[in-house]
């Protein structure tokens, strides 16, 4: 038999039943032969309590149980939604999906993703190996990196295309494959994101070449007779349509310079809302948009330009949950803080250390409902190892109301799925890397897709 305690609080009603429902749904997940649900009055503020995730309650427990934390669990079924989303995106002239794979480069994800018919953005010459291994043809990925592969002839003698992002980027490709067709990244002049650190555009942004140098493009083009083929920018990260609606004028302006151009690539930035305060961008109205811009284009120019469009967080972000263990609960004090340690940390997500991004967090047990503030840290020999930070302010704690805790309780992270598993401290203190598995639709647990 299981016992759920369920709170009577002090909030709106639909509240109130979702919070059953949930708790209700963790019961049957247990599979117990019946439940006794009891109601109780208290008067902690339950919307502060994080409830939502991919996993039951039995579930993450069998996980831990099974697989050992903290453990990476991806839903395939949340995958897959998103894929539809993205490809719905409206686009009057033919549209392109790249999966921005440094999201996640997961082999499982990025086949699932290429049966979808969705193409590969790159960020390196490994990542296109990577890519190509996990079955996605050559010719479906695109190179935009930083630093020019070594192996770069290799890989476009093998169909693979390449996004030039610098002068010299432009210059030494134009050396090796004169009389060929290439991509430029242009930096439009304008960025967006919740911190500097994830704004990809504008003064403060390395990333593309100066929109104010198209002189010195067009002239390194000349040279080697390269065709401009696709122009292509990235603001960063945003929700405002009208940032994107400005990203995506500035970016046909600058494709009218260059007349060879059959596409556009707008890059990706689409923000998603891992905690229930955060907006998201809504892809549909994002889309409208630049439709329209499109079609003024066709109608002043006749020239009917294809999109495209390089989604990385928006496909896998909320597909993640990181399954770990309270390892630890220590307390400093009146006038100081309740902390819970987990077993997990910048080993598996650094985005909270890194720019005080905001995770929601889950405990879970079969307590009877009451809200603790805490602040959670990770398990490494870093004070900087923080996974509730201040928004804004990485290295600023900041107390997270939670289920009342006990050690050896399981806890969920989620909107994991990007940006955690690929871009963490790996190894430091000598911490083994975390597993990575998968939720099925039929709610299985599978190693791969």
């Amino acid at each position: 038999m299981h016992k759920i305690i369920y709170n009577i609080v002090h909030v709106n009603t639909y509240k109130n039943i979702v919070i059953f429902i949930l708790q209700l749904s963790q019961c049957c997940s247990l599979q117990a032969p019946y439940c006794i649900i009891e109601f109780m009055n208290t008067s902690f503020d339950a919307p502060s309590l994080q409830t939502h995730s991919n996993l039951t309650a039995g579930q993450a427990t069998f996980v831990a149980q099974t697989y050992g934390s903290p453990v990476h669990v991806y839903s395939k079924t949340v995958l897959e939604m998103r894929a539809r989303q993205a490809l719905a995106f409206s686009a009057p002239f033919g549209l392109t999906v790249r999966y921005a794979m440094k999201a996640n480069p997961h082999p499982s994800i990025i086949s699932l993703f290429d049966t979808f018919g969705i193409h590969i953005d790159a960020s390196s010459g490994f990542e296109a190996v990577s890519a190509m291994r996990a079955g996605v043809a050559p010719s479906r990925i695109m190179i935009t990196s930083q630093q020019i592969p070594d192996d770069l002839v290799a890989l476009v003698k093998r169909g693979v295309l390449y996004n030039a992002t610098s002068l010299h980027q432009l210059e030494y490709y134009g050396q090796l494959f004169p009389d060929s067709c290439v991509s430029v990244r242009l930096n439009p002049g304008i960025g967006s994101g919740h911190s500097r650190k994830t704004n990809t555009g504008g003064p403060t942004s390395s990333f593309g070449i100066w929109h104010e140098q198209i002189s010195q493009v067009k002239q390194i083009a000349a040279t080697h007779r390269l065709t401009i083929n696709k122009v292509h920018t990235h603001i960063g990260a945003g929700t405002d349509p009208k940032v994107w609606h400005e990203a995506a004028r500035l970016t046909l302006d600058l494709a009218e310079q260059f007349p060879h151009a059959t596409a556009i690539n707008l890059g990706g930035g689409f923000k998603v809302a891992r905690m229930s305060s955060e907006h998201a961008t809504d892809l549909a109205e994002v889309s409208q948009l630049i439709a329209a811009l499109l079609k003024d284009l066709a109608d002043a120019t006749g020239r009917k330009l294809h999109l495209e469009i390089e989604p990385g967080t928006y496909l896998v972000a909320n597909a993640g949950s990181i399954v770990s263990r309270i390892i630890d609960i220590v307390s400093t004090g009146p006038g100081g803080y309740e902390f819970i340690k987990l077993d997990t940390g910048l080993t598996e997500i650094m985005r909270p250390s890194l720019y005080a991004a905001q995770h929601p967090i889950i405990v879970v047990n079969d307590q009877p409902l009451r809200s603790v503030p805490y602040v959670v840290v990770g398990h490494t020999c870093e004070s900087g190892d923080l996974l509730t930070p201040e928004p804004g302010q990485p290295d600023v704690p900041a107390t997270r109301l939670l289920q009342q805790a006990t050690i050896g309780d399981v806890v969920l992270i989620e909107g994991t799925g990007a940006y955690c598993a690929s871009m963490s401290a790996k190894g430091y203190n000598s911490f083994p890397i975390a597993q990575e598995i998968f939720l099925t639709a039929d709610g299985r647990i599978a190693l791969e897709l």
